[in-house]
């Protein structure tokens, strides 16, 4: 048995003292310096497969920030989670925040969780990134000082389409027919499908606003197919895009079939020969990882993970690359990124090389050289009133 004198011991003490005063605080300071990000986006539901793109794309943003070294030598925490329903992703970002310790919230594809989240942050005086909800009142009667919003409005997701359309002769003196999701998301794409129909010379003939938990669309094909209008366009979200072309390609209905909303990731999904027409070309896993990509970037230049720098730091419109043509920014009095739309088209199934050689990328909108803020609701269409 070894023997310690009374010297010794206190000597062990006073050095056990000295760990608890030096080396447990450093532990500690070592985990508070992780920065806390709180993600959300829907995992399961209508917008699931969806939110499961996201997701992979904020986890590969935050692999690559942190094996480079992280924000400013501390690595990111992100936080994901699914956001569920509207309830509570609310009650979740209120945990993320109070209780989690995140400094900042990005996520969302759903346009009315999306609107609850925006309250959070609002409330909280936290920054948000909505990335996937594409709702132009979100940006204007519904905007906030604290929310940012990453993804192409409907306005402009409808413009981008509609000039690919103008451009085959498919919109002047022709009938459409639209398909719409009930919900905040495809009220508003509604609401700006109208406006460029009207601007246009176009006539809308019928339009069937569908719940987000139906899955067998032949009662609205059968009145499509009584209204006999020259175009079909969906205005429908998540899987009930991928149900829908597939139930209307089965039943072979001689209208085209365009959209003013689809991820791309969906269209293999659609299986071969399904998939046809004009569709906008929307990634949630790209805007999801340049969106992180963003904020690290805002971060490092600020040295800051408090809101009103970063703000500041948006609203001088820095430029962004986002791994397009030009350049993006926020613009300061609606916190909207500023950005190229593409529409694209499907190639006809005997030029596929394979399944995966479907898709034809058409020109950028708006043309080079062309504002690029142009095919964006201005201010007096779409009006956003900040609060100080």
């Amino acid at each position: 048995m070894t023997r310690y004198s009374r010297r010794t011991l206190l000597k062990a003490g006073a050095a056990l003292t000295g760990a608890s005063a030096l080396g447990f605080p450093s532990i500690v300071s070592a985990q508070a310096a992780r920065i806390k990000i709180g993600h959300l986006v829907p995992l399961t539901g209508f917008l699931g497969a969806i939110g499961s793109y996201a997701q992979l794309g904020v986890k590969m943003a935050a692999e690559e920030i942190n094996a480079s070294g992280g924000i400013m030598g501390r690595q990111i925490d992100l936080m994901s989670e699914d956001s569920v329903n509207p309830a509570t992703a609310s009650t979740k970002a209120q945990r993320m925040i109070e209780q989690d310790g995140a400094v900042l919230l990005f996520g969302e594809i759903s346009s009315a969780s999306s609107l609850t989240i925006m309250q959070v942050a609002e409330r909280n005086k936290k920054v948000f990134f909505s990335t996937g909800a594409r709702s132009d009142a979100l940006r204007g009667k519904d905007c906030n000082r604290y929310s940012f919003h990453c993804d192409i409005p409907n306005t402009v997701m409808v413009n981008a389409v509609g000039t690919a359309l103008k451009q085959k002769g498919m919109v002047k003196g022709k009938k459409f027919v639209t398909l719409t999701a009930d919900y905040i998301f495809g009220h508003d794409l509604l609401k700006a499908a109208k406006a460029f129909f009207a601007a246009n010379e176009a006539t809308l003939i019928g339009d069937e606003l569908i719940a987000t938990d139906v899955t067998d669309f032949s009662p609205y094909l059968l009145k499509v197919r009584q209204a006999k209008p020259d175009v079909v366009c969906c205005n429908l979200a998540g899987n009930q895009v991928t149900n829908l072309v597939k139930q209307y390609a089965e039943f072979g209905l001689p209208y085209p079939l365009v959209g003013f909303n689809l991820n791309t990731g969906d269209a293999w999904a659609m299986g071969e020969g399904n998939l046809s027409g004009t569709w906008p070309t929307e990634n949630h896993a790209w805007i999801e990882y340049i969106t992180l990509k963003m904020i690290a970037q805002a971060i490092t230049d600020t040295k800051s993970t408090e809101s009103d720098a970063l703000i500041a730091y948006f609203e001088k419109q820095t430029q962004f690359d986002i791994m397009k043509a030009r350049k993006a920014y926020f613009r300061s009095w609606d916190h909207q990124l500023v950005q190229e739309a593409y529409p694209f088209t499907v190639k006809p199934k005997g030029e596929m090389k394979d399944k995966w050689d479907m898709l034809v990328l058409g020109d950028a909108v708006p043309a080079a050289g062309a504002e690029i803020e142009s095919i964006y609701p201005t201010q007096q269409q779409n009006p956003c009133n900040m609060k100080a």
